[in-house]
């Protein structure tokens, strides 16, 4: 589809995602040799947004499965309707005391219902759920498995019987095979170790803090309203919140809600007040906001006079 890493880059910037050389390498090549592509980093720097925006850059439906902990096979994979089969029954149970009504006996009676099993157990009464669906797609997707780390070791465990080999057996009915290959996301903020099994079947890339140039980029392209001035002030106040010991750094979907309250406020600069009023856009613990207030508040009174960013090249530094 794609015959180059350059027109992977340009189809994701065409949906609007900013994507380094190094992502759009990493994701050219897990396209070319069908591959799962596992994307690591904080969360909030746009691993989801790539998988979806590559669904929507190669027109594929989107399959997603939003790991957690507890998730197991039934959850993931298919489970049937026994509520379904049971009112089915019920609704077919004239027919099935014809079937029955001259049975020599108990056995035989069995075995003409045992015979009608399939009936019970066919595609009318699978819940298909995202593993299923992807697998059984008339048409390539793209499967996200969102935040895999998330999910018990056991559950990471099966998931790789099923990327080997993109077929799943249900006993009732057989082995299912794939009749297009998805191409697969993983995604994972690092909140357990992944095991070597899965990595060593994944092509890796990490994918952390964007830059001041890719951050910019980010936000002129989602948040086109933005002054280019205030863009540079907002990026680089989030760049220096980044570097003090915060429980939580802000992501790049929080900056790019900041940049969004700025436009919704007609702020035409960063001063003190637009800053303290807006930081819980930013910073999501009392204790990361008290820290940068002190911060901000320790600064001299020539520098809390500048915040138009005149004393600093790129805009108001109010953290540096």
């Amino acid at each position: 589809m794609f015959e180059s890493v350059e027109t992977v880059k340009e189809a994701l910037e065409s949906k609007q995602y900013i994507a380094t050389s190094e992502i759009a390498t990493v994701t050219y090549l897990a396209e070319r040799l069908g591959k799962p592509l596992l994307l690591e980093g904080p969360a909030g720097v746009g691993k989801t947004e790539l998988a979806k925006v590559w669904a929507a850059a190669t027109g594929r439906t989107l399959v997603r499965l939003q790991c957690y902990e507890g998730l197991d096979e039934s959850k993931a994979l298919y489970e049937w309707e026994y509520a379904k089969q049971m009112l089915y029954t019920q609704l077919l149970r004239d027919k099935l005391a014809d079937v029955l009504a001259d049975a020599a006996s108990l056995g035989e009676a069995a075995d003409r219902l045992g015979s009608e099993e399939d009936i019970f157990f066919s595609d009318r009464f699978l819940l298909e759920r995202p593993l299923l669906r992807a697998i059984k797609s008339p048409e390539p997707v793209v499967l996200l498995i969102d935040e895999i780390d998330r999910a018990d070791a056991e559950f990471e465990a099966f998931l790789l019987e099923v990327l080997s080999d993109f077929q799943v057996s249900i006993p009732e009915i057989g082995t299912i095979s794939a009749l297009h290959h998805p191409t697969v996301f993983l995604t994972s903020n690092n909140t357990r170790e992944l095991s070597e099994a899965l990595k060593r079947r994944c092509m890796y890339i990490y994918i952390g803090y964007p830059n001041v140039e890719e951050e910019l980029a980010i936000i002129q392209t989602k948040v086109p309203d933005l002054s280019p001035r205030l863009a540079e002030q907002a990026v680089e106040a989030v760049q220096n919140l980044r570097r003090l010991d915060l429980k939580k750094n802000p992501s790049v979907s929080e900056t790019l809600d900041w940049a969004r309250a700025l436009v919704t406020l007609n702020a035409d600069n960063l001063d003190r007040e637009t800053i303290e009023n807006t930081l819980t856009v930013l910073l999501k613990y009392e204790a990361d906001v008290a820290r940068a207030r002190r911060m901000l508040g320790g600064r001299g009174r020539g520098d809390e006079e500048d915040f138009s960013g005149g004393r600093r090249r790129g805009g108001y530094n109010p953290y540096g």
